[in-house]
């Protein structure tokens, strides 16, 4: 249960200037990926967030946008990590392109994106994901799959498909904006390629390499 890796490596020389470019070179490539089949859902994340008592938490989301100000995905915020971003804004990214030998781990500061970006990317989604928001109250405690389905036929015939759904109010988009952006490349014997972004003063970015 052990892969050799023995991809090409990562050297400083070949980053480019700041992380936002970086991670859309190594997006590129991941998206590529997926056209051989090697790899699925390339936007597919693992946020991590702490909540109150200190204990962290995971969970798959999607990214649905990234650019200089920082990496968007979209929740309800009554959810767990919803809660947990509202009492601690820290969190921690992490793509994990395992078939292609690469990692992105993005660590930064979550906050709410403002409500007409909500709006705009709530009304893209499918119909039945729009319904899929106001009848399920995620985090929550389902007595059965039963109720959930009965929730979402309830909303369903409220808002029929051709008519416009709105917005829940307790849905929306996090953007983190990242104080540090590290790039894993996997290498042979374990000596992998771990280069990673820090923000200094001046809203600067360094590089620093790391052991593996």
């Amino acid at each position: 249960m052990r892969k050799q890796y023995r991809a090409a490596g990562l050297v400083e020389a070949d980053l480019a200037d700041d992380p936002y470019e970086q991670f859309a070179r190594w997006f590129a490539d991941a998206v590529r990926a997926t056209g051989s089949g090697a790899l699925t859902e390339p936007n597919a994340m693992v946020v991590s967030t702490v909540g109150e008592d200190g204990v962290p938490s995971s969970r798959t989301v999607l990214l649905k946008g990234y650019d200089q100000r920082g990496f968007v995905f979209f929740s309800n915020y009554g959810s767990r990590k919803g809660r947990e971003i509202a009492a601690n804004p820290h969190v921690a990214l992490l793509f994990p392109w395992h078939p292609i030998a690469r990692q992105v781990i993005v660590s930064g500061r979550a906050h709410r994106v403002p409500e007409e970006e909500t709006a705009a990317y709530f009304h893209s989604r499918p119909h039945g994901s729009q319904l899929g928001a106001w009848s399920s109250r995620q985090s929550s405690v389902v007595a059965s799959r039963a109720e959930l389905e009965e929730r979402y036929a309830e909303v369903a015939a409220r808002w029929p498909e051709g008519t416009q759904v709105p917005v829940p109010p307790y849905w929306g988009g996090f953007r983190v904006e990242p104080a540090a952006v590290e790039f894993w490349q996997g290498r042979e014997n374990r000596l992998h390629d771990r280069l990673r972004y820090v923000l200094g003063d001046g809203d600067t970015w360094t590089v620093e390499r790391l052991a593996p």
